[in-house]
This record gives structure tokens, C-alpha cells and sequence, in this order.
């Protein structure tokens, strides 16, 4: 099989199954975003390989492939800087939430210590 078929049908793949996830709220669009915009960069680079080479070429790799890694290798990077960046978000969220919570429940022991007092 053409490895052109292969890569139109992965990236294909990979653009459906994503868009489901955002579908059915089992990924939000804030995730997703970077899936989207490497299967269609993907798809775009299998179905215009001139375009590809020539790129290739213009950054000095010798061999389209070493380019095609090199690209997949700094998106999954990017969009593992971006997953932290998310996490450290979250975790602080958690951490507000937890101390808000500690709070409310001082207060609501607080309230009811007065409560039995009198």
C-alpha cells in the first residue's frame, strides 16, 4: 500500500476520532485544538507532497522524512509544554478550591459551636 493512501488514512483517522471526543464532551476544543492542527497539517502535507519537499529542502533536510520527524517530534513536544501549562492551571484551581473549602467548613464548625453554646 502507498504510504500517501496510509498517511491520508491515519491522519483521517486521527481528525475523525478527535472531532468525536469534542463531539460527545469526552475532550474539550481547548484540548483538542493541537490534534485538529496536526492531522490537518498531515492531511495537507500527504495530499500536496511537492509542497512538503520543497519545504524540506528550503530548511536544509536532506530527505523529506528526517523534516516529517523533526515536525512530529516538535508538535508532540509543544503539545506536551501545553499539557503541562493546563495541569499547573488545574492544579492551582484545586488548590484555591481546597482552601476555600478548609474555610467554609471553619466557618460552618464555628457556627455550630455557637449554635450549641446557647
Amino acid at each position: 500500500m502507498n504510504t500517501k493512501i496510509i498517511a491520508i488514512i491515519f491522519c483521517g483517522i486521527l481528525l475523525i476520532l478527535v472531532v468525536d471526543l469534542v463531539r460527545r464532551e469526552k475532550l474539550t476544543f481547548k484540548y483538542a485544538f493541537g490534534w485538529i492542527a496536526i492531522s490537518v497539517l498531515g492531511l495537507f502535507f500527504a495530499l500536496f507532497e511537492d509542497f512538503l519537499f520543497n519545504i524540506a529542502f528550503f530548511f536544509g533536510f536532506a530527505v523529506p522524512s528526517n523534516f516529517i520527524f523533526f515536525c512530529m517530534l516538535s508538535a508532540l513536544v509543544l503539545l506536551s509544554l501545553l499539557m503541562t501549562i493546563f495541569l499547573c492551571q488545574q492544579n492551582n484551581r484545586n488548590d484555591k478550591i481546597a482552601q476555600k473549602l478548609g474555610i467554609l467548613e471553619s466557618e460552618i464548625g464555628q457556627i455550630k459551636k455557637d449554635k450549641d453554646a446557647k
